[in-house]
């Protein structure tokens, strides 16, 4: 299944790199944060995307940056090890937006309670 979402680049984490031990062939895989403001009553939310392949890391580093307004099209991936589950959004293509998503900052109108969690 295919699903899109709008936002700003937030964070773009250093590229990871291996070699597969079934194939043997090496690996790239970067790490993107996108920020919007579709949460409830308009409160920022973030998702962290994947990109695998060397020439999709590459192409994303170089026509995208932070700050930009982007739109995304990902699927969502669970993998299952030992017993537990790990599921990933997996970007496939990112493209620029001509909306303006940029987070904005939220109103605290309610005194801070101390109950920040740390995710």
């Amino acid at each position: 299944m295919e699903h899109a979402i709008k936002g700003v680049i937030k964070t773009v984490l250093p590229v990871q790199s291996g070699e597969s031990k079934a194939t043997g062939k090496e690996w790239k895989k970067l790490t993107f944060v996108l920020a919007n403001n579709d949460g409830y009553e308009g409160q920022e939310q973030i998702f962290a995307f994947e990109i695998f392949g060397a020439e999709k890391v590459e192409n994303f580093e170089k026509y995208n940056k932070i700050g930009q307004s982007v739109e995304v099209s990902f699927n969502i991936k669970t993998n299952e090890w030992k017993e537990k589950y790990y599921t990933s959004l997996q970007a496939w293509k990112v493209f620029a937006s001509s909306d303006k998503v940029a987070p904005q900052e939220p109103e605290n109108d309610v005194a801070d309670s101390g109950d920040d969690m740390p995710f």
